[in-house]
């Protein structure tokens, strides 16, 4: 693993560094969550720093959900939130060596977090991470952020051309539940794998 980007993450979360952090499951993927019908999904979350999401989906029964963050600390946090959480759930990796196999995976400030130059190996990995038919759900920042450091901002239009390859557009639009500081500036994706 890369030590330097294992010590910038985890300096962030013991400074509490962590702005993009809402302290809680933020709405559109809370309203998503609680439409899912099938528990048994195996859901992959990464770069999920103190993981509200997954914390829900726990306590909805969802019990095959996974945590990737290169921050011990906040993997540990969660651990700390939700004790049955299964431990051998919580990943300490780098998403791109990452292994496995799943139903959906979630994006919440992942991609944003990573830099540009990664954004078509962000979409191959995912791919190879998704079962047929498998979804990648979540919010992307539909606005312009920083060049120099994340987060990393983008608009609808690159997206399309990033994604259409390897995935179905079924949802792409704005988010109209986004929490109040986000308003007008996230959208909702929903993509199929091809």
């Amino acid at each position: 693993m890369n030590t330097q980007k294992i010590n910038f993450w985890q300096e962030k979360y013991t400074s509490n560094n962590i702005g993009w952090d809402i302290g809680s499951i933020s709405t559109p993927l809370k309203e998503y969550f609680d439409q899912l019908k099938d528990k048994n999904i195996k859901i992959l979350i990464p770069g999920a720093g103190n993981a509200y999401e997954a914390e829900y989906l726990h306590k909805l029964g969802f019990k095959n959900v996974h945590v990737i963050d290169w921050a011990k600390t906040a993997l540990d946090g969660l651990a700390k939130r939700v004790a049955d959480f299964p431990k051998k759930h919580l990943h300490q990796v780098d998403f791109f060596e990452h292994e496995g196999n799943y139903d959906l995976i979630i994006e919440q400030t992942f991609f944003c977090a990573i830099s540009v130059n990664l954004r078509k190996q962000y979409v191959s990995k995912m791919k190879s991470l998704l079962k047929p038919n498998g979804k990648l759900v979540g919010l992307l920042f539909n606005k312009a952020l920083n060049t120099e450091h994340p987060p990393f901002g983008g608009s609808k239009a690159e997206y399309t051309n990033l994604f259409n390859e390897s995935f179905d557009i079924k949802t792409m639009e704005n988010a109209t539940n986004s929490i109040e500081p986000r308003k007008g500036s996230e959208l909702f994706i929903k993509l199929i794998v091809k």
